[in-house]
């Protein structure tokens, strides 16, 4: 069999950002292949766990959008497909076109190529250390099942946007604070441009904070769907 023709057998049941769920075929559901397929994709940039549900034949990847795309590991997959064990499957002629890892230039030292792999290997551990932490195993009602659940909420993308806007506002305002102290508020006339500056900021801050109250309320109110393995 050709891998190209096995690489249109593989399914894709769902996609988002940053996940990929696909059913593999059966001449590629076996523990070997799945073995190789895993150490194939977790050598791609970006990639943090790979996961296969024997049962249904599916494999579930979680990888960081901001580093790859689902495009980068379907590559990964179709470029190994001909080298799994226990499998004859024809190797593509394009297969040199497509590599199965992501490579790095040519003309990279072995030094900066070792970092960048060392950088690579470190970033896919503190992804893992990260989503065990978002993932409360505590027994109930002890006190690391109730500090995970904040912990993980704090390292939300949004948790750190607002962290970071509050920070740039207290920044400003130690900044300007001889100005606003010392002139503004003595003389708010003459200084109306910059009152106008500081109540435009504000009002963007406070409709920002809205929205994202807005935006949590109304997912807090979605039901939750049935996990899919």
């Amino acid at each position: 069999m050709n891998a190209d023709d096995l690489a249109r057998r593989i399914v894709v049941r769902h996609r988002e950002a940053g996940y990929l769920r696909l059913e593999l075929p059966a001449e590629i559901g076996h523990p070997a292949a799945v073995a190789a397929i895993e150490a194939v994709l977790r050598q791609v940039a970006g990639v943090y766990r790979v996961t296969f549900h024997a049962a249904q034949r599916r494999l579930a990847v979680s990888y960081d959008a901001h580093v790859c795309t689902a495009a980068d590991v379907a590559r990964a997959l179709k470029g190994c497909l001909h080298a799994l064990p226990g499998c004859s499957v024809a190797a593509p002629v394009a297969a040199a076109a497509e590599p199965a890892v992501v490579a790095l230039p040519a003309k990279l030292t072995p030094a900066l190529q070792d970092a960048a792999h060392q950088a690579r290997r470190a970033f896919r551990q503190l992804r893992s250390r990260i989503e065990a932490l978002r993932q409360p195993k505590a027994a109930p009602g002890s006190l690391q099942a109730k500090l995970q659940p904040m912990l993980a909420n704090a390292l939300t993308e949004k948790a750190i946007i607002n962290f970071l806007n509050d920070l740039v506002a207290f920044y400003l305002v130690k900044v300007h604070w001889e100005l606003i102290s010392q002139r503004w508020l003595k003389d708010p006339v003459k200084y109306a441009n910059a009152w106008l500056t500081v109540f435009y900021l504000m009002f963007l801050l406070v409709r920002y904070r809205k929205a994202i109250a807005a935006e949590s309320s109304q997912s807090a109110a979605k039901p939750v769907p049935a996990a899919q393995p």
